[in-house]
């Protein structure tokens, strides 16, 4: 199978469905004055977008960071996916630099959470696991909405290796994020920390509870007993 951009291309637009791109464009938000506003879809299901990418895991890595500036949402899903399974198959390598650095010089094109999520922990988590942690202060700091929700999940990664300090850093940061999808994002990891390091959840939640985004502290406690959830929501702890 020839691995070209135009063979790749052609390849997925021929899986294009119509009906599931009208549903996709209103679950990833892409109507007018919405996060992902103008974005266009194809209608290909995620779980054919990963087998496309194994079809064509061989493509030279210039061809994926082209695919990467698709005006389609699942070309771009396709190539951050590709990117991912490279830097699984060969963490800390040159490659992964490569990938890295590319990704982060180019976060216009991860522009919604799904490509976000897909991607962060593998590319960027998995270089700095042994690094300097700077890189995602400096995207805390962005005022685009993707650089931030990229810090926060790259965290799922050092949660994996049992560490917590940047995640409660960082989930300090974004206590006064005014997006809804950071709230879910730092819930999220907060819920996922909270699982190896139920302690240090409970500690950070008992600190700002009162104060944090509603949506945050319900993702964060959603694995939380019955008794506990309710004492967080009702702000009786």
């Amino acid at each position: 199978m020839n691995n070209s951009l135009k063979d790749i291309q052609s390849y997925i637009r021929e899986l294009a469905n119509p009906t599931i791109a009208e549903h996709s464009a209103r679950f990833f938000k892409s109507g007018p004055g919405e996060y992902a506003e103008g974005d266009l879809c194809l209608g290909v299901r995620v779980p054919v977008i990963r087998q496309i990418a194994k079809q064509f895991a061989q493509a030279e890595l210039q061809v994926v960071f082209k695919l990467l500036e698709s005006m389609y949402h699942e070309e771009r899903l396709l190539a951050l996916i590709m990117m991912g399974n490279r830097c699984k198959k060969a963490p800390d390598s040159a490659e992964h630099k490569v990938i890295y650095d590319h990704y982060l010089a180019n976060t216009q094109y991860v522009n919604n959470w799904d490509l976000v999520d897909c991607s962060a922990h593998y590319i960027v988590g998995r270089y700095l696991l042994h690094r300097s942690r700077k890189p995602l202060y400096k995207l805390a700091k962005s005022s685009l909405l993707w650089d931030r929700r990229i810090s926060m999940i790259t965290t799922w990664i050092f949660i994996r290796e049992d560490e917590t300090e940047d995640v409660l850093k960082l989930a300090e940061i974004y206590l006064n994020d005014e997006h809804d999808l950071m709230h879910k994002a730092v819930g999220w990891m907060l819920r996922e920390m909270g699982k190896r390091h139920p302690a240090a959840e409970t500690a950070f939640l008992d600190q700002h509870y009162k104060t944090m985004p509603r949506t945050m502290l319900r993702y964060a406690i959603e694995k939380y007993p019955e008794k506990d959830r309710q004492a967080y929501l009702k702000g009786l702890r």
